[in-house]
């Protein structure tokens, strides 16, 4: 990198990009960085399929050559993982492990015990057995940045997230990795309306309302919030009261698809059961719970006011991506160039000295969540400065909340095992130990022949020991 004093920009920064071939997030992620005046550099788009990081390489080079772009980067795909590594700065890890096959597995196969999940790629079964077939994808991923790229900073994307920044540290201790999610802005943007609806005025921007943020990845707290030093729990708590029965649909919120509605009922009810904000989307927060509370059956689903997302949508929706895909390379369709909202190009702002941000990100716990195990990855917020990510001090659980994020902590620890031991007793245990698993089925046969199925619906990704 090189910085240049007259102009305040950070230019030549190298970034190497796994997973450089996705067809939605990576498109966004490039129009954020052509917005951004103040770094340029190159992206390195590695992919094990080759042709989609060649058709975004041409993308990404379109963008950056639009009269919208304000930062100017290039783009160029790199043959192999250590030729994109070498000599980076950052790294952005955003991969899909395996296909939309295994993803029907890891969210379908369990409803033949009754346990339904509305992601399927965090908690509960197949959060477990997603983690089985990617943690040992980010073994040679972390390894191959121990070795080329030692100081870069590394950002996280992948679900399950805690999971994926917990191996990356196992691998290499010294790395200087984080997770983002935005789970947290969406929860933001609501007590936003909030206070705009007491206020009179119009909802302010997400970032003024100020948070501080605790728990673990999707199933994140707060304990406090406010606005220009207005305290927002007593604001929040009238609005939950105002739209408990029916839910609150975010004004100009453009869902991509019913399977994605949420209403924020199931966080407003953890609200007045706990005295605590749930600061992630009900699909995800629904999933950490005891199965026969919100995720009983489908009509129960339907009564909080969310949705399970079946992967035949990701299939349809998929279809649709890649005939954007190939128009956009053509040229025969514009890229939209409105800014995200996400926080990864400010933080990588943030990390060359060029400005200072507070964030939530994801980060093994040093003590910042002090009634939590050390070690395991939580998510609270941090300072992010020049070449240096400083977690927030976030205080205690409340007991009850400790109570309800424990068995999840635990879990992770038993699934990094299983997935690099390639032992099936530890997958058992972890879905004995998970609350949706267990409140549905707390039997060991049906559980160890469902742990045996989804294992061999997805042994195609998984490391030979597994089959051992």
């Amino acid at each position: 990198m090189r910085y240049d004093s007259q102009t305040h920009r950070m230019s030549d920064i190298r970034l190497a990009y796994i997973g450089g071939g996705s067809r939605g997030w990576a498109w966004s992620f490039m129009t954020d960085l052509a917005m951004e005046p103040s770094m340029s550099g190159e992206v390195a788009l590695y992919d094990i399929d080759r042709g989609a990081a060649q058709a975004n390489e041409i993308i990404g080079n379109q963008i950056g050559r639009g009269p919208a772009a304000r930062g100017r980067w290039r783009y160029r795909v790199a043959d192999t993982l250590e030729q994109a590594l070498a000599g980076a700065d950052f790294v952005v890890i955003s991969i899909l492990p395996g296909t939309f096959d295994e993803m029907e597995v890891d969210v379908h196969l369990p409803q033949r015990l009754n346990i339904w999940q509305s992601v399927g790629d965090t908690a509960g079964p197949g959060g477990i057995v997603r983690a089985l077939r990617t943690l040992p994808m980010y073994v040679p991923i972390a390894q191959a940045i121990r070795e080329h790229c030692p100081g870069a900073w590394v950002i996280n994307y992948t679900n399950p997230m805690s999971l994926c920044v917990q191996v990356l540290y196992h691998v290499f201790p010294e790395i200087k990795a984080f997770g983002c999610c935005h789970e947290v802005f969406n929860t933001q943007m609501v007590l936003a309306e909030a206070a705009g609806e007491r206020l009179g005025i119009p909802a302010p921007a997400r970032r003024d309302i100020h948070v501080n943020v605790l728990g673990i990845n999707h199933f994140t707290w707060f304990d406090r919030a406010s606005y220009e030093g207005l305290d927002l729990f007593p604001v929040y708590r009238e609005f939950v009261d105002r739209h408990y029965e029916r839910g609150f649909d975010e004004p100009d919120r453009n869902w991509a698809n019913a399977c994605f509605a949420c209403n924020h009922r199931v966080k407003f009810d953890l609200f007045r059961r706990f005295g605590l904000i749930a600061a992630a989307g009900d699909r995800h927060l629904a999933e950490f719970m005891p199965g026969d509370e919100y995720l009983n059956d489908p009509e129960t689903v339907e009564r909080w006011g969310f949705a399970l997302t079946p992967v035949s949508w990701r299939r349809q929706d998929l279809a649709e991506r890649l005939e954007k895909s190939r128009a956009m390379a053509a040229g025969e369709r514009a890229v939209d160039m409105t800014p995200t909202g996400e926080e990864g190009t400010l933080l990588m702002k943030a990390l060359c000295g060029l400005d200072r941000v507070v964030s939530n990100v994801n980060l093994p716990n040093a003590g910042q969540i002090p009634n939590l195990p050390l070690g395991a990855v939580v998510e609270t917020n941090a300072v992010f400065a020049r070449d240096s990510v400083r977690p927030v001090l976030a205080g205690a659980l409340p007991e009850e909340v400790r109570r309800l994020i424990l068995p999840h902590v635990e879990n992770h620890a038993l699934t990094l095992r299983a997935a690099l031991e390639c032992d099936r007793e530890l997958v058992v245990r972890a879905l004995l130990n998970d609350p949706n698993t267990a409140a549905k089925c707390a039997h060991e046969g049906e559980l160890r022949r469902l742990a045996d199925d989804m294992i061999a619906g997805t042994a195609r990704y998984l490391p030979e020991g597994w089959r051992r």
